[in-house]
């Protein structure tokens, strides 16, 4: 333990048997701090663990590290927990395990020995081999990429090592317990000035290893964030930051300089993939601002993801666009509808009926529609059909698949006249039916509706119309 920590711990210990408490205790701790998480490439080897170790050495403020599993080392490689997947898979079957998961050891062993760091991690192959065999649970075996880099991380950077196990807590329903994490991480976190803590999974009130969903190490950033009241959480990827479009779709995005969360929280949702989307909200309830850089170019500022902006930190109108494809409206038409009374309760409630939400509820005097993911229509469409007819007798029925929604988003469009003219307008110009525009409240995003063929080409005429 360093002396920091031992300091800490003296000073807590010196208030609690006072009877008070000590704000500079606290301020001690947190004091221009930082959590860092650095996402599966760039952990993918030891060159890139080379590289992580170099960007936390350059700033001691960088106290707290969450590391994902490493990932693929090339085009065609595998990402080391789909390997742990598969060898679950297959002694699920009852079959040899050794083939693959000697791949898994091959990966740690490679890196431990190009760092040349002390890390033996023989004993805990051979545990998690036992476990496999006797079939353990497939979140523990998932978890183990993320423990596996950061034993290797702590040893290589010289930090404490703390199990997420031990700090990062679900409920009896498999929930995120995020007051009892808050209260016992952030105790723990005090013990320790400079601490690994692998990200991705947490513990079950009887015990069992708990994963959160893919990308979550993302998550167990942020909470380590929120405990530790960091004044900045860095996430470390393999881009520069948030760009403005897909890539994919577009060459060369531009880079977001400044998001807010709830502009982030809408880019996220329609599909924009930088960082997992339930990853916002420890930070976000905390006021933690959030820097995304690239583990690669260092030198790049990346993104910054706060809670508030003043519109005039950018002269863009928008800030970002995003997209899916995968969508389904389904329209009922009936005269008066407008004046029949619950009418729409009693349409949203078949679908809810059927455990369906919906994206969008887009309507007229005599008509309303909703916009569902077609994957939750699968095995259901007569029925709902059905339900529908017998619940609100409407004139005319239809459910339309091959939808995508583009979400155009941006803090400024509120106070830029014409923002929805030159949207429409763009895709207009490309030759493109719109077949549904919906502006929120806040006036913070404008979604508009093509059929799937359009989509790419859509995205595109929107992004040239306001950044070309």
């Amino acid at each position: 333990m360093r002396v920091f920590s031992y300091n800490v711990v003296l000073l807590k210990i010196f208030s609690r048997r006072c009877g008070i408490v000590d704000t500079a205790v606290k301020n001690m701790a947190s004091e221009n701090l930082k959590v860092v998480k650095f996402g599966g490439s760039s952990l993918a080897d030891a060159q890139q663990f080379r590289k992580v170790g170099e960007i936390i050495k350059s700033d001691t403020r960088r106290r707290y590290v969450v590391p994902s599993a490493p990932g693929k080392r090339f085009s065609g490689d595998d990402k080391v927990t789909d390997l742990l997947y598969s060898c679950y898979e297959t002694a699920k079957k009852g079959e040899n395990i050794d083939p693959v998961f000697a791949r898994v050891t091959e990966r740690y062993y490679a890196i431990v020995k190009e760092l040349d760091v002390h890390c033996d991690l023989s004993a805990e192959f051979e545990y998690i081999r036992s476990a496999l065999i006797h079939h353990a649970g497939r979140d523990y075996i998932a978890s183990r990429g993320e423990y596996l880099s950061a034993k290797i991380l702590s040893a290589y950077l010289g930090f404490d090592f703390i199990d997420a196990g031990e700090v990062i807590f679900f409920n009896e329903k498999g929930e995120f317990d995020s007051e009892r994490t808050n209260e016992t991480l952030t105790e723990c976190l005090a013990l320790h000035e400079y601490a690994v803590i692998p990200g991705f999974y947490g513990t079950m009130p009887n015990g069992t290893i708990k994963t959160f969903s893919r990308g979550g190490s993302d998550i167990s950033g942020s909470i380590v964030a929120r405990a530790a009241k960091a004044d900045i959480y860095e996430n470390w990827t393999d881009v520069s930051g948030f760009l403005m479009a897909d890539p994919r779709i577009i060459k060369d995005p531009e880079i977001i300089d400044t998001i807010t969360y709830r502009e982030l929280r809408e880019l996220s949702y329609m599909g924009a993939t930088v960082l997992h989307e339930d990853s916002i909200f420890p930070v976000r309830f905390a006021g933690i601002p959030i820097n995304i850089r690239n583990t690669n170019r260092p030198e790049d500022p990346g993104t910054m993801i706060v809670p508030t902006a003043d519109e005039s930190v950018s002269d863009r109108i928008i800030t970002g666009i995003a997209g899916k494809k995968g969508f389904s409206v389904i329209t009922l038409e009936k005269d008066m509808m407008n004046s029949e009374l619950g009418f729409g309760r009693r349409m949203l409630q078949v679908l809810e009926n059927e455990g369906i939400s919906f994206e969008h509820l887009p309507s007229g005097i005599d008509t309303m529609s909703v916009i569902v993911n077609t994957n939750a229509l699968e095995g259901k469409r007569d029925r709902i059909l059905s339900n529908l007819c017998k619940e609100t007798e409407p004139e005319t029925i239809s459910i339309e698949d091959d939808l995508a929604l583009i979400a155009v988003v941006g803090r400024r469009m509120i106070s830029a006249k014409g923002t929805a003219a030159r949207v429409l307008n763009a895709i207009s110009k490309a030759d493109i039916n719109i077949r549904m525009i919906d502006q929120g409240s806040c006036e913070l995003n404008i979604i508009v509706a093509v059929s799937a063929g359009d989509f790419e080409a859509a995205l595109t005429a929107i992004y040239n119309e306001f950044i070309k």
